[in-house]
């Protein structure tokens, strides 16, 4: 089969968390919180549950519903242009899973046949050729998951966040959307939570630990080379074995 690939015109930014401090229920989730997304590269999330991995996410993207003293910022860049796949696929019932991956471009009234020729593309490298003109009720939550992570991806957005992209899929689906995520979002500025310690040393460039309440960063993994990365590789085994230190250490 012949690689697709997406191409985007905007130069991505860096993101910088400046200072941020936010409370949740009464508690506080950060306390003058401060790092640094690379530029053009994915940085991974770890955490245990509830360190407040997906609220950064939120922040990024502009969540009203925050509130949060401190700043987010894109090296000046105003609107740097984001797309964001949160962890429910937010299918629109109504719509077909073609409809739903053009979602965005539906509402920007920007659907070209060259764009349609596209999500062709991806469905059929998401193995999802046949499912194109059915309703999101006749897929499985695998299906529905494929589809979400599509119709990010087809966004072709400079910044691209997403939490929990892969999990709900089996090993062999995960590996290769994993493969297509990663040739599709290369040289992007990419921040995507995950509790998979071998999906973030094949995927991430950087890798960030936090521990919860109020979060911290416990740690980063700078990783060598381009990827997705051979799950044999000696570097991708090394850092798994110190992520799950680090990360049995924060349970």
């Amino acid at each position: 089969m012949q690689e697709f690939h997406l191409q985007s015109c905007t130069t991505p930014p860096a993101i910088h968390f400046d200072s941020i401090s936010l409370s949740f229920d009464g508690e506080l989730l950060f306390s003058d919180f401060s790092a640094t997304i690379g530029a053009g590269s994915c940085t991974c999330l770890l955490g245990p549950s509830g360190c407040g991995k997906s609220t950064l996410l939120k922040i990024v993207s502009g969540n009203p519903d925050l509130s949060y003293s401190g700043r987010v910022h894109f090296n000046g860049v105003e609107n740097p242009g984001i797309s964001w796949m949160a962890q429910s696929d937010l299918l629109l019932p109504w719509l077909s899973v073609q409809e739903n991956v053009l979602l965005g471009a539906r509402l920007r009234s920007e659907i070209t046949p060259e764009l349609r020729e596209m999500a062709g593309h991806l469905l059929d490298e998401a193995g999802l050729a046949d499912q194109g003109e059915k309703l999101p009720a006749e897929l499985s939550g695998g299906m529905r998951q494929r589809v979400a992570l599509l119709r990010t991806l087809l966004e072709d957005r400079p910044v691209i966040l997403m939490d929990e992209p892969f999990s709900a899929l089996d090993a062999l689906t995960r590996l290769k959307l994993q493969n297509l995520a990663a040739r599709l979002t290369r040289g992007k500025t990419v921040l995507m939570v995950t509790h998979d310690p071998m999906e973030a040393m094949r995927l991430g460039d950087k890798v960030m630990v936090l521990r919860g309440r109020p979060a911290g960063l416990v740690a980063s993994i700078e990783m060598d080379g381009a990827t997705p990365r051979n799950p044999e590789d000696g570097q991708v085994q090394q850092g798994y074995v110190k992520l799950l230190k680090l990360l049995m250490e924060e349970i």
